[in-house]
């Protein structure tokens, strides 16, 4: 079969399993991987296929990795230092050094295998736990920040665990000198891409911006992205790495919602494809065989990583808190895969222990994706104390009790500044740089992006947000602002600037309760500033 027939056939196949799951609320992740697990085995997708798919595939994780670093600034990784580097840290290696020594100790496994086995299920599924911690909002909540906290520290802890396997199979150089030639990439790395970043990267996407086309603005960050990913690869590290350093950078600059908004498509359609290659390896015959084996096993390592970073989180939060970020993060994640296969490919996985460990990965993935959800009713099960309230957020979009002004023009200006006068929490988002660079002269808090991008208005809290004021000319605009306002929550309250009453019927099917009539509140000035004269 031709590889079109295969996209196509997995298009619809993934579609119309997602579209069923969607009805129980079950993740998409599921979804996607039975469509693999459903191409690999009934349809007989060869191995060569599977690769050539995997490859692409492997551009999701990128592209996430790179989404967590606009998110993760170096001004946000110095507020979480503590979830990431110290949380994060114990986690990798009490958890790593239990499984090697269980590996080592009860099953006989050497221990180079059982180093890597260990290394391999401390990690957890960045792209499963972030993505429904966004969809839940618990991302900002304290469980989320831990829970957050570790995964960029296991994400980061990817790099030293591959070049450890290749520390393992390399015999033509020595240990020091492999260490010594790493770190000396990561200088490199490092030095290229905070230069760049630094000095070039917010000149080049201004110059882009002012050219106003949306295309050249979202291959630009597509360039970006893969030439930091390449960068990173090119120097032994994974090509994760580069984009996650390439987001961080991008955070600091005042374009990081709108290429988050722009790129989130991209990044989700990318990571349907990287778990549909994970449907893909499994092994049918070989779970059915040992399907007993597979379930005791994955049982076993849910509840030892629930109880050891439960026990860990216990040390420095309260039960509640730390109950819930061991839930989060009991699973085996999608760098897993990559460590074993890796370790399978060197000869230090058998091809037994590499299904074995593969089938138990993938039906952690699944119980997951199911149960994720549901941390806090589950927490409520153990512990009877009320929810923990938010803490400072991670991005801005925790504020609450603010209104969003939509375009920062003339009125949009005038709107900031009477906000500002009555002492009223405000953003104002605008898609022209010159507002918005004038906005950040004036002191006021304006994003650049598009109004009407759902991600956009999420990313600044409209869900918790007093009202939107959306001060644009164009209809169209305002048509296209106000669906997506409707497509998040139909009861936010959406106020409209017209000029006259032709534009009330032109958006009548809107439902929209709020117009402001500029000409009507002029004549009325006017009429009365008039006849105050007589007096």
């Amino acid at each position: 079969m031709d590889i079109l027939s295969i996209i196509v056939i997995t298009l619809a196949m993934a579609i119309m399993l997602n579209v069923l799951l969607k009805k129980f609320k079950i993740s998409s992740i599921v979804g996607y991987i039975f469509t693999g697990l459903i191409i690999g085995y009934f349809m007989g997708v060869s191995t060569i296929t599977q690769k050539e798919i995997s490859h692409t595939a492997e551009f999701g994780i990128v592209f996430l990795m790179f989404t967590i670093g606009l998110e993760f600034s170096l001004r946000h990784l110095k507020q979480m230092k503590k979830e990431v580097f110290a949380f994060g840290g114990l986690q990798v290696i009490i958890v790593s050094s239990f499984f090697g020594f269980i590996a080592h100790h009860f099953f006989g496994i050497d221990v180079k295998t059982s180093i890597i086995i260990g290394a391999a299920l401390s990690l957890s599924s960045t792209a499963i736990v972030l993505k429904i911690l966004n969809e839940t909002g618990d991302i900002h909540r304290p469980y989320g920040r831990n829970s957050v906290g570790i995964l960029i520290f296991q994400d980061l802890a990817v790099i030293p665990i591959l070049i450890m396997i290749t520390i393992f199979t390399d015999t033509s150089a020595s240990l020091e000198q492999l260490i010594m030639n790493t770190i000396i990439s990561g200088l490199i790395v490092l030095a290229v891409l905070y230069f760049f970043g630094k000095i070039l990267l917010e000149k080049l996407l201004a110059l882009v911006i002012d050219s106003k086309s949306d295309e050249l603005f979202i291959g630009t960050i597509i360039l970006l992205v893969l030439s930091s990913a390449l960068l990173a690869h090119y120097f032994n590290f994974s090509y994760s790495l580069g984009a996650f350093i390439a987001g961080m950078l991008i955070a600091e600059t005042k374009y990081k919602y709108q290429i988050e908004a722009d790129l989130v498509p991209f990044r989700d359609i990318l990571l349907g494809l990287f778990f549909i290659t994970v449907g893909m390896q499994v092994n049918i015959d070989f779970v059915t065989n040992h399907l007993l084996s597979i379930i005791l096993l994955t049982i076993g390592i849910l509840f030892a990583k629930l109880i050891l970073i439960f026990g860990l989180i216990s040390v420095f939060n309260i039960p509640k808190r730390a109950f819930k970020t061991a839930l989060t993060l009991a699973q085996v994640g999608e760098f897993s895969f990559a460590v074993l296969a890796l370790a399978a490919s060197s000869n230090l996985l058998s091809n037994f222990l590499h299904q074995m460990l593969l089938s138990s990965v993938i039906i952690s993935l699944i119980f997951t994706s199911f149960a994720l959800k549901y941390v806090r009713e589950f927490s409520n099960i153990f512990f009877i104390n009320k929810s923990e309230l938010l803490e400072e957020p991670i991005v801005s979009s925790e504020i609450k009790n603010h209104i969003i002004v939509c375009g920062y023009s003339l009125l949009g200006q005038k709107i900031v500044k009477k906000l500002k006068q009555d002492d009223v929490t405000y953003v104002a988002i605008e898609h022209d740089r010159n507002h918005v660079k004038k906005g950040h002269e004036a002191g006021d808090i304006v994003f650049f992006g598009n109004a009407a991008s759902k991600t956009m208005l999420k990313s600044l809290g409209i869900k918790n947000a007093i009202a939107v004021i959306i001060a644009i000319d164009n209809d169209e605009k305002v048509r296209l602002i106000t669906e997506t306002i409707n497509a998040i929550d139909p009861n936010i309250d959406v106020i409209v600037k017209i000029s006259h009453q032709a534009q009330i019927d032109d958006l009548s099917d809107l439902e929209i309760k709020n117009f402001v009539n500029e000409n009507e509140i002029v004549a009325t000035e006017l009429i009365k500033r008039a006849t105050a004269c007589l007096i």
